[in-house]
């Protein structure tokens, strides 16, 4: 059985070696970025049994994806390649030292045209939890009809849902996403907004506020996230504030999808919430340590080293 099964678009990630526009940069480094692949990294690093399933083109960039994505520990197993359609890509843009811009070329993307009839219902059956993050509903229409067939499916098997907004204007207006992003929300055991989330879903901008009205929806456990200071965990008999880790940040790109893996690694080993918000707040600040989505993500010893539970050794 598997403990995590995610799902979503993944693509070919162009940094630039320089900063500045994107018209002056001459070189690239090449790596891979999806925030659903980013979390089931992330977990099979901390020693967790996660898959992930999308579709890719039938070319360079899709086979590159697969063997990255495997070569992690995930089981891609039920990855569909797709004949008819191109890899998608993205390039980041650095300018003074701010968080990146990117841009996306993923417009009717192999990933776009996930499917009902792609899914292995077997195979989603089979898993703890099932991560979903507001990304796939808003890459098509056949995505979206997935994303709530998967949901039926978990439902009914009694498999814990989490769920990240993860709001992505450039893929769709707020008009569109609240309505599909709230009716998620209200199938979801375990959520992780940001505050910025939370006002464009609810029109609050507090963590209490907007915990409580996720709990009033029927989320159990309601995880807000607040950057470097850390998140506000509440559920019906636990409410509180869990301090950040404090680095020096290089690249916030990817925390959000460790703060959740390190979160969902504490579920799975029935740590406290309290213990499960340090966890995610310690993957979260070590995402931020390295340039790139998933680099930074750490082992399990590593991890304990951060946080001061196990000695590291140096030589």
């Amino acid at each position: 059985m598997k403990e995590v099964l995610t799902f979503g678009e993944t693509m070919v990630l162009f940094n630039p070696q320089a900063s500045g526009p994107l018209r002056f940069v001459e070189g690239f480094s090449k790596s891979i970025g999806g925030a659903d692949s980013n979390v089931a990294i992330a977990l099979a690093r901390l020693g967790h049994d996660a898959g992930w399933f999308s579709k890719v083109g039938d070319d360079e960039f899709g086979r590159y994806i697969k063997n990255t994505v495997r070569g992690e520990g995930v089981d891609v197993s039920r990855l569909k390649v797709d004949k008819g359609a191109s890899t998608g890509i993205l390039f980041k843009e650095r300018v003074n030292n701010a968080n990146p811009n990117v841009y996306y070329y993923r417009a009717g993307s192999a990933a776009s045209r996930l499917a009902i009839e792609d899914l292995d219902v077997e195979y989603i059956k089979d898993t703890k939890i099932i991560h979903i993050t507001g990304i796939t509903p808003a890459l098509s229409e056949s995505c979206r009809e997935t994303v709530f067939k998967v949901l039926e499916i978990a439902k009914e098997n009694g498999i814990t849902i989490s769920f990240d907004p993860n709001i992505r204007l450039k893929l769709w207006t707020l008009e569109e996403a609240r309505p599909v992003l709230l009716k998620i929300a209200e199938m979801s055991d375990i959520i992780f907004p940001g505050i910025e989330e939370g006002e464009m879903l609810l029109g609050l901008d507090n963590e209490k506020e907007i915990s409580e009205k996720f709990l009033e929806m029927g989320c159990k456990t309601v995880v807000v996230k607040l950057g470097e200071k850390g998140c506000y965990v509440a559920t019906k008999a636990e409410k509180e504030y869990i301090q950040g880790f404090q680095v020096a940040t290089e690249d916030t790109v990817g925390a959000g999808d460790g703060f959740a893996a390190g979160f969902l690694s504490g579920v799975l080993k029935n740590l406290s919430v309290r213990e499960c918000g340090i966890q995610g707040n310690a993957v979260g600040a070590m995402a931020t340590l390295v340039k790139g989505d998933m680099e930074g993500y750490p082992y399990y010893d590593q991890l304990m080293a951060f946080m001061g539970n196990k000695k590291g050794i140096d030589r």
